[in-house]
């Protein structure tokens, strides 16, 4: 959704309150889809605080469903965003200017909610998805679910460092 902000730049210390649903249904990241399976509004906030200079403000709760990375049992990722970003008019972009965040979600006195959230959810994504901290993962060998019980693979793996000398015992063992 966009929301016009020209009023907002105009007016000093203008404030303006917009509580907008979200349109995403799903996440995707790396060629994975997340999909989504519960979202709040997102209440946004946009403050003129200075001339020329809008603050945004967000809060949302969405949750997703992704597997887990080491059993890849579906687990649900609970993300609470809030995003705090600096914008600007696009006649007054000053690309030195560290306090002004990326504007990729600017289309000229537009703010599209949707791009500003999905840059959120890209941010606060967490590296690691794990069903329980003590997850044990899947059988290299058989594939069978850890967590559920052991499977009597034999899942010893030497050291590779000592494969030359597994070599010489495997060339003079006696026939």
């Amino acid at each position: 959704m966009l929301i016009n902000l020209s009023d907002v730049f105009k007016e000093r210390e203008k404030v303006l309150k917009e509580t907008v649903a979200v349109e995403l249904e799903d996440f995707q990241s790396m060629g994975t889809k997340y999909p989504l399976c519960e979202k709040s509004d997102v209440r946004w906030s946009f403050t003129n605080i200075e001339p020329g200079r809008v603050k945004v403000e967000g809060n949302a709760k969405l949750v997703f469903t992704a597997p887990c990375d080491r059993c890849l049992k579906d687990v649900k990722v609970e993300l609470t965003l809030t995003p705090e970003r600096y914008v600007v008019p696009p006649e007054t972009l000053d690309p030195e200017d560290e306090e002004v965040d990326d504007l990729s979600f600017m289309e000229g006195y537009n703010l599209n909610t949707e791009t500003l959230l999905y840059n959120e959810i890209m941010e606060n994504w967490p590296a690691k998805i794990l069903c329980r901290e003590d997850c044990k993962g899947l059988c290299l060998v058989c594939g069978r679910n850890l967590n559920e019980g052991e499977c009597g693979c034999d899942r010893f793996v030497p050291d590779p460092r000592l494969a030359g000398i597994q070599d010489l015992f495997k060339a003079c063992k006696e026939v």
